[in-house]
């Protein structure tokens, strides 16, 4: 009996490093110390001296079960990129650069080829934000994943000078809200949506004409990266009072997080247009308005609140960024919470 008899495959963790060394390499940056393959990520904070009060902000998530989709598609190159985005997302709305990325994947057998597939897209998502992929790990689990599956989760950190943290505490009535669009549903929610649709290959191969692509390409959408957004914001003189990343928990949930006591957000739900995958989504399972709102993006990603005198700088830089924005609603005096309307 040995290690590999028992389901665990060295070589082809060995040969899964291998393939995955040219991602890596493509996320490097100056800060990073030593190669890759080390028990542990060295990242220099020379570069950050300058600050008044560096402040280390950090954040951890993973894919959830958007996963099962990759799995029927048999579609793992952008799954990475939701990883990401879902760690650096929540660091970004602190107003923190991403620095650097740690990613975990657990599987029932090591496919090295698809492992690379994986790391790529871990790769991609970190070149979008800028953060540098300076380690991880991949677990073969025979016996606790089935051969064909596995889980992926991150870890982010970033930087900001303390005075620059966005915490909204300087939320006052007339503030502007201004909306960041998403690519679809991201990543949160996906239990509810595996029950409104089959997911068989058949169900997700079938294409819809308001979708103008297969719904298994809608649903498998990779999220949105908000990092180059809020930092072109900033990097027009912008502050940002206060930022919301849209998840699961949906409107209703995230809004009030960035909200400090006496103040209640107010969204115009007609100030943008709704994607089709949700009215396609809320069509097939009969779901509430209300739960919609109370469990997905909507269409908008990040919601961040700004001066009115700097609505027009802000939505420019967000265009500039490549990103469409939109004004979508105020900050009102009231009980902590948010209307929609």
């Amino acid at each position: 009996m040995d290690y590999k008899k028992a389901g665990v495959d060295i070589e082809a963790g060995y040969k899964s490093v291998e393939l995955m060394k040219k991602h890596v390499q493509a996320t490097m940056r100056p800060e990073v110390l030593g190669g890759i393959g080390g028990f542990s990520g060295a990242f220099s904070m020379t570069a950050f001296k300058d600050m008044e009060k560096p402040t280390l902000v950090s954040g951890t998530d993973g894919v959830g079960t958007k996963l099962k989709l990759a799995f029927v598609m048999d579609k793992h190159d952008t799954i990475g990129i939701d990883c990401v985005a879902m760690c650096v997302n929540d660091i970004a709305c602190a107003g923190a650069e991403p620095l650097f990325f740690l990613d975990y994947i657990a599987c029932g057998k090591n496919y090295p080829e698809k492992i690379a597939e994986i790391v790529g897209g871990v790769s991609e998502g970190c070149i979008q934000s800028g953060a540098a992929l300076i380690g991880g790990e991949t677990a073969e689990m025979p016996g606790f994943y089935p051969e064909d599956e596995y889980d992926l989760a991150g870890f982010a950190v970033g930087i900001v000078d303390e005075k620059d943290l966005i915490t909204g505490k300087d939320l006052t009535a007339g503030d502007v809200m201004i909306g960041i669009g998403s690519s679809g549903v991201h990543s949160n929610g996906f239990s509810l949506v595996r029950k409104v649709f089959d997911m068989s290959k058949e169900s997700l191969d079938t294409y819809y004409e308001e979708l103008g692509t297969t719904l298994g390409e809608a649903l498998l959408a990779p999220t949105k990266i908000y990092v180059k957004a809020l930092k072109n914001v900033k990097n027009n003189n912008v502050k940002i009072k206060a930022c919301s990343h849209i998840t699961g928990g949906g409107f209703y949930e995230n809004i009030p997080r960035m909200l400090p006591d006496g103040v209640r957000a107010v969204v115009k739900k007609d100030s943008y247009n709704i994607p089709p995958i949700f009215k396609l989504m809320a069509e097939k399972g009969d779901i509430s308005e209300e739960m919609m709102y109370n469990t997905y993006n909507m269409g908008l990603g990040m919601i961040l609140v700004v001066d009115p005198s700097s609505v027009d700088r802000t939505m420019e830089a967000i265009k500039e960024a490549g990103e469409s924005a939109y004004v979508v609603g105020c900050i009102e005096a009231g009980e902590k919470g948010v209307t929609l309307c």
